[in-house]
C-alpha cells in the first residue's frame, strides 16, 4: 500500500448516483476519490489507488470476479457494497478477502466510518523490523527478531507458525480465508502448504500461545472463512 497525505478511495458502481454520493462523502473527509462505472476499470486503477468500494453488482463483469482478482495481485483493501444481505453472501465476500461488506441502502456516514477503520488497520499492518503489541500488552510480536511473547512468556514457534501469526497481526480484526494463510506461511518445506495444513498450524499456534490460558483465545474461528486475531493492536 502507498503511503500518502490523502489516501485515494477507488468507488467502483455502475450506478452514477452512488458513486456521486459517495464522492461528496469521502472528499467531506478528506479523502481524493476515484471513480469506476465497470470491472475493466477498476482494474486499471486499483494499483494507484489505497482503498477499493467494490459494488458487486457489475455490468461487464461479477464483482466476485474482480475482488479476486485484487487479493491476487494486490494489497489495496476491499470493502464490498452489495444489494444482498445474506450471510452466505457475507461468508462468500469474507472468503474473496474483503476487509469489511457492506449492504444496500446504507448510510454513506457508516460507510465513511469504515473506510477510516479499515485504512486505520492497513496502513497499520507489521513491517520488517517493527515490535508491536497487541491485547494491552497481552501479546508482543518482533518481527525482525521473530520472537513472540505472551503475557511476559517467550514462546517459540517454527517458522510457519510465526509466518502465519504475522499475517493475522498485520490487519488485528481481519479475517483472512485459508487460501489467504497459505501463500503467507509455506511450511518449513518451501513450496505445497495447503488449507489443511494451515489448520493444523494454527490448531499448534493455540496451543502454544494460550497454555496456559492467561488470556483470551488470540486466534479466532470465523466460521466458513477462515480467522482473525482476536486482540487490537495497542496504540
Amino acid at each position: 500500500m502507498r503511503t500518502m497525505v490523502a489516501p485515494v478511495i477507488l468507488v467502483v458502481d455502475d450506478e452514477t448516483k452512488i458513486r456521486q454520493l459517495l464522492r461528496s462523502y469521502l472528499e467531506r473527509e478528506g479523502y481524493t476519490v476515484l471513480e469506476a462505472a465497470s470491472g475493466g476499470e477498476a482494474l486499471e486503477l486499483a494499483a494507484t489507488v489505497d482503498l477499493v468500494i467494490l459494488d458487486l453488482r457489475l455490468p461487464d463483469r461479477p464483482g466476485h470476479d474482480i475482488a479476486r482478482h485484487l487479493r491476487r495481485s494486490t494489497d489495496v483493501p476491499v470493502i464490498m457494497l452489495t444489494a444482498r444481505a445474506g450471510e452466505a453472501d457475507r461468508i462468500a465476500g469474507l472468503r474473496l478477502g474483503a476487509d469489511d461488506y457492506v449492504t444496500k441502502p446504507f448510510s454513506p456516514g457508516e460507510l465513511v466510518a469504515r473506510v477510516t477503520a479499515v485504512l486505520r488497520r492497513a496502513t497499520g499492518e507489521s513491517t520488517p523490523g517493527a515490535a508491536h503489541s497487541f491485547g494491552g500488552g497481552a501479546l508482543r510480536i518482533d518481527t525482525q527478531r521473530r520472537e513472540v511473547v505472551v503475557d511476559d512468556r517467550p514462546v517459540v514457534l517454527t517458522r510457519s507458525e510465526f509466518d502465519l501469526l504475522a499475517a493475522l497481526a498485520g490487519r488485528p480484526g481481519r479475517v483472512w480465508s485459508r487460501h489467504e494463510l497459505a501463500r503467507r506461511a509455506r511450511g518449513e518445506r518451501d513450496g505445497d502448504t495447503d488449507e489443511r495444513t494451515i489448520d493444523a498450524h494454527v490448531k499448534n499456534l493455540r496451543r502454544k500461545l494460550d497454555d496456559p490460558p492467561a488470556v483470551a483465545r488470540l486466534v479466532e474461528t470465523v466460521a466458513g472463512v477462515g480467522y482473525k486475531l482476536g486482540v487490537d493492536r495497542d496504540a
